[in-house]
């Protein structure tokens, strides 16, 4: 009786203990990611201290030269390879004279590409200025103003448009063998143009497209058979036109009833 009592006992007395289970994932994620994020910030740091060892650039460099586009933006390539403000860099190049465009990028590891585009000088603005293709003044104080371009003058908010009226009237000239050689618009807003002849003309201030188109659909054929004859022509008429010919002497083509007729039959009389 004893003993069963006894191993009774023994039996109450042993326990199972359950250890508790530990998820090794749950440690080792957030340590990992803690590594990772370290691990970048140190990567970063060595890329921002990383020198740019190159320089790539190009472009036409007919008036502005490597040199002068490494001399402007020497102060932001210190800034290192990812440092460095690219938009930064865009805009001092940009800046400097002759610069119409550029494209800056990185190239890895520690390159930097450029390619710029220069200026194309279409025309002279007032006495030393250089506009462009699309009108827009882009060298103010030039030494030598280049003596084959066409002289544009005028106020200079207004640049733009006396470009404008400029290229529309000599893309329709030059089929017809003439040419612009300047175009002026005084403070008032009146106009007049110097064709590659010599022959000058007078558009005045009011209604100036219509009087610019009646030059090109009637003056501009008594001229291409009559260059020689003629000093100026004045559009500044409600109905016509007046031709100055060389000496003073006077045509019909020059009365401006006979103008007006001309007018609606090179436009149709409706």
């Amino acid at each position: 009786m004893a003993r069963k009592q006894a191993r009774r006992r023994k039996q109450k007395t042993a326990r199972r203990i359950q250890l508790p289970t530990i998820r090794i994932g749950r440690i080792f994620a957030p340590l990992f990611a803690l590594a990772v994020v370290i691990g970048t910030y140190q990567l970063s740091l060595t890329l921002l201290d990383r020198e740019i060892s190159s320089i790539e650039i190009n472009g036409p460099f007919l008036r502005v030269s490597a040199l002068n586009i490494e001399a402007a933006i020497s102060n932001e390539i210190d800034a290192g390879f990812i440092g460095a403000d690219i938009d930064r860099i865009r805009e001092k190049i940009v800046a400097l004279p002759w610069i119409d465009q550029a494209r800056v990028a990185r190239r890895w590891p520690s390159r930097i590409s450029i390619t710029v585009t220069e200026q194309v000088p279409a025309a002279v603005w007032g006495d030393s200025g250089l506009l462009n293709t699309r009108g827009e003044l882009f060298v103010s104080n030039l030494r030598h103003v280049p003596a084959e371009l066409p002289r544009l003058s005028g106020p200079d908010q207004r640049s733009a448009e006396v470009a404008a009226r400029y290229l529309e009237v000599r893309e329709q000239l030059i089929p017809l063998g003439l040419d612009v050689r300047r175009v002026h618009m005084d403070a008032r807003g009146s106009w007049e143009m110097t064709l590659g002849n010599g022959i000058e003309v007078r558009l005045g201030r009011r209604a100036v497209a219509d009087r610019t188109d009646l030059f090109l659909d009637v003056v501009a054929d008594i001229i291409t058979s009559r260059a020689a004859d003629i000093d100026y022509v004045d559009m500044r008429y409600g109905n016509g036109f007046t031709i100055g010919w060389k000496g003073g002497s006077q045509s019909p083509d020059s009365d401006p009833e006979r103008a007006a007729e001309k007018m609606l039959a090179a436009r149709g009389t409706d």
